[in-house]
């Protein structure tokens, strides 16, 4: 079942972070990390809160327990609209501190996590990435495709309206994100129906794919959706949609916008629709958000996040995009 993938924690006063601290707690024991790793995590989460107390404007933090390539991790991404850091990497040492305290808490952060990446600017704010594997020692499988999805729920709501669904074999792989519409179990029942239609589909052609969903969801509340077929031999990337799935992609020169189809897949779609088929050596990058996520932003503005995990990548762009009144999803696929 597709959901979302992160759980929002508002963390703008101090009085919410006890609560933050046991709801991530909660989150990890129940995905079954060991008790050693349970109190690791418990220590990030409250440097990470310290932090945003001390230094932040409007904190918040996400967090999801994500699986890749069979192997759990807990994903925390701790976002503010504080001044920022000049220097971030100068910060993260031990005794650095702009607050007369001991300056222990972005290295100890780092120490602690078995992935960590950061990423300030002054004036705009900082994003702090960390990531627990549930099992450490077991080797990551190398994977030639990165993607990294954030997706959210609106907030009051138990499930997201939203969903994303990779599958990839032998060199091509296939992504879909989707947009049920309105919010709750209704809009994430069409997303998951789309979603048992796209894992049986045996096309490799976007625009196929969508019309093969179609009649599969005509009975629920009916979606929109954007599919990529990426194939990594032919260097070759095929896009279709319908519906308000922004999709953008970004190279190292190059950026460019795919526009989708007007409709509702499961009421209506356009007799007509044709795959765009780009050459990946112009763009590195694949990024789609749902309708949660404004879509005019200038993709040189971040630049300077491109040598960032994608993540961060991804949660710069909700950071500034995101309209806390509907779920949300911002897809960062590094091709």
């Amino acid at each position: 079942m597709v959901d979302a993938t992160h759980k929002r924690f508002s963390a703008a006063d101090r009085s919410y972070f006890s609560i933050i601290k046991r709801e991530i707690h909660h989150m990890v024991s129940l995905a079954g990390f060991e008790p050693k790793k349970v109190g690791k995590i418990d220590l990030i989460v409250a440097e990470l809160t310290s932090n945003l107390h001390k230094y932040a404007v409007d904190g918040e933090m996400l967090a999801g327990i994500i699986e890749e390539e069979g192997n759990a991790y807990l994903e925390l991404i701790c976002i503010d609209n504080g001044p920022g850091m000049k220097d971030a990497r100068k910060m993260m040492a031990d005794g650095v501190s702009t607050k007369n305290t001991l300056g222990h808490g972005l290295g100890s952060v780092f120490r602690l996590s078995d992935e960590f990446d950061l990423f300030s600017q002054q004036n705009w704010g900082t994003v702090v990435l960390s990531r627990i594997y549930k099992n450490t020692d077991r080797k990551k499988e190398k994977v030639g495709v990165e993607v990294r999805p954030l997706v959210i729920a609106k907030p009051n709501e138990q499930t997201s309206g939203d969903g994303f669904y990779k599958k990839g074999i032998a060199g091509k792989f296939k992504f879909m994100l989707a947009d049920g519409l309105g919010h709750g179990p209704e809009a994430n029942f069409a997303v998951n129906m789309a979603v048992d239609a796209f894992k049986g589909c045996p096309f490799d052609s976007p625009s196929e794919i969508i019309r093969f969903i179609h009649p599969a969801v005509r009975k629920t509340r009916g979606l929109v959706a954007t599919v990529a077929v990426l194939d990594t031999k032919l260097k070759q990337l095929k896009i279709a949609g319908v519906g308000n799935i922004s999709c953008r992609l970004q190279g190292p020169v190059l950026s460019k916008t795919q526009l989708p189809y007007n409709g509702i897949i499961g009421h209506n779609i356009p007799r007509t629709m044709n795959d765009h088929l780009l050459d990946v050596r112009h763009f590195n990058k694949l990024i789609l958000c749902s309708d949660g996520i404004r879509s005019r932003w200038e993709a040189g503005k971040y630049q300077q996040i491109n040598k960032h995990d994608l993540s961060i990548f991804a949660a710069a762009i909700y950071k500034d995009f995101a309209r806390q009144t509907d779920d949300m999803s911002v897809v960062v696929i590094n091709m």
